[in-house]
Order: C-alpha cells, then sequence, then structure tokens
C-alpha cells in the first residue's frame, strides 16, 4: 500500500477523463480534492462507490471539494459507466497505472488462490495547498463516501 502519508505533497498527474477532458491535481489548488481510486468500472462495489459520490456531489461541490475517480479503465469506459448510471463525478483514465503506482495503490493482489496485480481501492483528500490532509486505505465502498465529505466538512 501507499507510502505516502498525511502532511506529504500529493504527487501531480494529468490525466485523461470522461468526455474527452483531462485533469491536472495541481491545476485544483485552491479547494480540496478527493482522489478515490478504485479498480474497476462498473463492477459491483465500484458502482456503489460511484453513486454515493454522485448522490453526495452537490454536499462535495459546496464544500469547495472537486471529486475524482481514477482507476485503470479507458476513457471509453468511463463514458459508458457514467452514462449507464447516471454519474456526475470525473472520471479519470489511468491506463498506464503511473497515477496509481505514483500513490502506492498498484498493488498485488489474491483472489482464488490466483495473484495478480490489481488497484487497492483507496481514498486520498487533498488539502487546498496540495498536501495530502488524509488518506483512506482498504476501503470498503459502501458509506464510505460520507465517511469522506464528513472529513472534508470537519475541515472547515
Amino acid at each position: 500500500m501507499s507510502t505516502l502519508q498525511a502532511g506529504d505533497t500529493a504527487p501531480d498527474f494529468e490525466l485523461p477523463t470522461d468526455g474527452g477532458g483531462t485533469v491536472k491535481l495541481s491545476g485544483l489548488r485552491g479547494g480540496n480534492v478527493v482522489l478515490y481510486f478504485y479498480p474497476k468500472d462498473d463492477t459491483p462495489g465500484c458502482t456503489v462507490e460511484a453513486l454515493e459520490f454522485t448522490a453526495l456531489a452537490p454536499e462535495f461541490a459546496g464544500a469547495n471539494t472537486t471529486v475524482i475517480g481514477i482507476s485503470p479503465d479507458s476513457v471509453k469506459a468511463h463514458d459508458k459507466f457514467k452514462q449507464k448510471h447516471d454519474l456526475t463525478i470525473r472520471l479519470a483514465a489511468d491506463e498506464e497505472k503511473a497515477v496509481s503506482k505514483a500513490y502506492g495503490v498498484w498493488v498485488k493482489k489474491s483472489r482464488y488462490g490466483r495473484e495478480y496485480m490489481g488497484v487497492e481501492r483507496a481514498t486520498f483528500l487533498v488539502a487546498p495547498d496540495g498536501r495530502l490532509a488524509e488518506i483512506w486505505p482498504k476501503v470498503s465502498a459502501k458509506g464510505h463516501a460520507e465517511a469522506v465529505l464528513e472529513r472534508v466538512k470537519s475541515t472547515g
């Protein structure tokens, strides 16, 4: 898992997003940024997490916070996922896994005795100054967005 710690400068990145856009982390300074890493579009846990962040999107916006979901899926897959579930949050495509590796979430996983590399679900709260305010490792999807929102609200 990530060797990053709260207080560290968040690794900067620029990634393509759904809808043909791009997002550069350093371009979002001045507001909070929630980066939530998830394994794959349109899988049960990832869908729950995306729907919960979407449901709370107006509250995050009201707290001067941008939410970005990041997975190794393509922009095309993100577009399909967003359309299918009416998602309003921005999804970034980390197809090269460079950002997932920089944040320490591209890890060896195991399922049914088979080892493979994949994204470990984790969330990072980036403060307006570009430093990591909070890290949630090994996230359980259900109810997570609410916990992140509570943390954002507690920072003022």
